[in-house]
């Protein structure tokens, strides 16, 4: 007799999570109609135009906020509450994106003048808790981090996804993606 992997619950509790955010407004944003899942799914293909290769970094782009319907009102940690959550079922790199990608605006108001006109008033309310700009430290740890770059550019898509009209590939469509990362 074979033991069942205790992934594929995981991975179906997770999937839960996601249909969940389906019904949630993303927090902090005034943008009628767009829920957590749908922003999800926005981040997650524009990554896999820019990024077809990496399904990890698409992945992390589909989940990034799901720490909001796990916690909610939790702004300042959502990053770390969903990646604990993914970590056990995705691995450590779709985990460490998903948590690098609030520090990534922190660092991206810090180094590019221009970044805080893109971001949106919810993003701005929110990077007040989260803590503002960067100090040269912090930068400097943020900078020299694994997937530094990979984080960055899902910050960028994250700011991206906030049309409620865009016509994206269902949450069907990542479930082969999701199933075959977990393993």
């Amino acid at each position: 007799m074979s033991e069942v992997s205790p992934i594929r619950p995981a991975l179906a509790s997770l999937v839960a999570v996601l249909e969940r955010a389906g019904s949630t407004e993303e927090p902090n944003e005034e943008i009628v109609g767009l829920t957590i899942l749908h922003h999800g799914l926005q981040c997650a293909a524009l990554l896999a135009a820019s990024d077809p290769d990496d399904l990890e970094l698409q992945v992390a782009g589909l989940l990034h906020d799901v720490g909001h319907v796990l916690r909610p009102g939790a702004d300042d940690v959502h990053g770390a509450v969903g990646a604990e959550a993914v970590r056990p079922v995705l691995g450590d790199r779709v985990a460490d994106l998903i948590d690098g990608h609030v520090p990534a605006k922190r660092y991206l108001v810090t180094v590019d003048d221009a970044y805080r006109a893109e971001l949106s008033e919810g993003s701005l309310r929110t990077l007040a808790v989260q803590g503002e700009a960067m100090s040269d430290a912090e930068m400097a740890a943020f900078a020299g981090a694994a997937h530094f770059d990979a984080v960055v550019r899902l910050r960028r898509a994250d700011e991206a996804a906030k049309d409620p009209a865009a016509v994206v590939p269902p949450l069907e469509h990542w479930l082969p993606t999701l199933s075959l990362l977990a393993g």
